[in-house]
C-alpha cells in the first residue's frame, strides 16, 4: 500500500483546495497512514468486495481501500472535496484511480439505485460524528448487498453500538444495528491522528450482516416498539409502551403474550424480544423510521 497521505500532504491538498474544516459536516481529517493501513486491515476485504465510504474528506482513507478493493464507491457532502478527490487518487494511487467512484451528496439520501453498479457489499468509513449512527442504519436499510462493514466514530458512539442488553449504555442505536447485523468493538483510536484533532477518543466498530430475528413482523413495527420503549427509559414496559399499544393494560397484554415482565425495562431487552412485542402488538403500531 503506498502513496497514503501523512500531515504535510493533509496540509498542502486542504491548503490548495482552501478547505477548512467545519464542525459543522463533522470533518475531521485522518493524516496518519498507519490507522487507514489498520483500518483496512481490520475491515478484512475480500479481492471482490466493493467498498462504500461514507466522508472521505481528503482521501486518506479512499487511497488505502483503492489497491484492495475491486471498487470504492465514496460520498461526499461537501461539493469541494468531492470535485476534488478524483484528482487526489490519481496523483497518489495510478491505475488503482479507476476504480473509484465519486457521489457527490449526502450520504443520509443516498439510494441502493445510486450506487448498482457495482453494488457495494462493504461499507469502510471515518463517520462524521454528529450523523454516524443514522447513517449506519439508513445505508444497512437501503443496500442489502452491504454484507459487512467497519466504521470509525465516536468512542461513545462505538460503545452504545455494541452494547449489550444490561449495559448502562444499550439503546435504540444497540438494538437498531443487532436487527440488521451482528457487530463488535474492534479498537480504540486516538485523537492525535486527526487534523483538527478532537477532544474525544475514537473506536471502531465491526459488523456483519444476518438474516432478521424474525422474518413475520415489519422491522418497521418493531423499531416502533424500541423507540417507545427507550423514550422512557425509567419507565417499566408496561407503562413506556401504553401510547404505542392504546393504554397500560393492552401493553402488559402484548408483554405477557411475548413472553415478557411487564415490570420489565427496555435495557433488559434484546432484539429477539422487541421483535415479539411487536409480533403481539393489540393494534398496527405507528411506523417509525
Amino acid at each position: 500500500m503506498t502513496g497514503l497521505l501523512g500531515p504535510a500532504e493533509i496540509r498542502e491538498l486542504a491548503a490548495r483546495l482552501g478547505v477548512t474544516p467545519t464542525k459543522k459536516l463533522g470533518q475531521n481529517f485522518v493524516h496518519d497512514p498507519n490507522t487507514v493501513r489498520r483500518i483496512v486491515t481490520t475491515a478484512g476485504l475480500a479481492p471482490d468486495d466493493v467498498a462504500l465510504e461514507v466522508g472521505p474528506g481528503l482521501g486518506s482513507l479512499t487511497l488505502a481501500l483503492l489497491p484492495v478493493a475491486a471498487h470504492v464507491h465514496a460520498v461526499e457532502l461537501d461539493p469541494a472535496l468531492a470535485a476534488a478527490l478524483p484528482e487526489t487518487a490519481a496523483r497518489f494511487a495510478g491505475q488503482d484511480a479507476t476504480r473509484l467512484t465519486v457521489h457527490p451528496g449526502d450520504a443520509l439520501r443516498v439510494t441502493a439505485a445510486e450506487l448498482a453498479d457495482p453494488a457495494p457489499t462493504a461499507l469502510v468509513a471515518n463517520l462524521p460524528y454528529n450523523v454516524a449512527v443514522p447513517v449506519v442504519l439508513h445505508l444497512l436499510a437501503e443496500l442489502p448487498t452491504l454484507r459487512h462493514g467497519l466504521v470509525m466514530v465516536q468512542k461513545e458512539v462505538a460503545d452504545r453500538l455494541v452494547a449489550g442488553p444490561g449495559s448502562k449504555v444499550y439503546g435504540i442505536p444497540s438494538v437498531k444495528l443487532a436487527w440488521y447485523a451482528r457487530s463488535r468493538a474492534a479498537g480504540k483510536v486516538p485523537p492525535n491522528v486527526f487534523w483538527p484533532v478532537p477532544n474525544v477518543d475514537s473506536g471502531l466498530v465491526a459488523f456483519t450482516r444476518r438474516e432478521p430475528p424474525r422474518a413475520d413482523v415489519p422491522r418497521e413495527a418493531v423499531f416502533a416498539v424500541v423507540d417507545a420503549a427507550f423514550a422512557q427509559r425509567r419507565k417499566t414496559l408496561r407503562a413506556a409502551l401504553a401510547g404505542w399499544a392504546g393504554g397500560a393494560d393492552r401493553a402488559a397484554a402484548a408483554l405477557t403474550a411475548a413472553g415478557v415482565d411487564p415490570g420489565a425495562r427496555g435495557e433488559s431487552l434484546t432484539v429477539e424480544q422487541f421483535a415479539a412485542i411487536a409480533a403481539s402488538a393489540p393494534t398496527a403500531p405507528a411506523v417509525a423510521r
